[in-house]
């Protein structure tokens, strides 16, 4: 009797988040040290390997109007439209 010992691997059921984001987009941006915020997506920057997957997000907090960069990882909710 035969054997599989092939290794399977799942893929995952979702893509990251972050591949939906679009500038125009409000975000929910989770910081390093757990705090969150809310903020505009003013510009989508892609990776160097492809252009078309987003690194970085340059965005305005909503509270303060500071822009900054942020890594895309970062974005936790997409804020839907009303």
């Amino acid at each position: 009797m035969s054997v599989d010992h092939s290794v399977v691997t799942e893929r995952p059921n979702r893509d990251p988040l972050f591949l939906h984001v679009k500038a125009g987009m409000t975000v929910i941006v989770a910081d390093t040290d757990g705090a969150w915020r809310m903020a505009d997506v003013i510009w989508v920057d892609g990776g160097a390997r492809n252009p078309k997957v987003p690194t970085l997000f340059k965005v305005a907090d909503v509270d303060t109007g500071v822009i900054n960069w942020i890594n895309a990882d970062l974005v936790t909710h997409i804020v839907p439209r009303c």
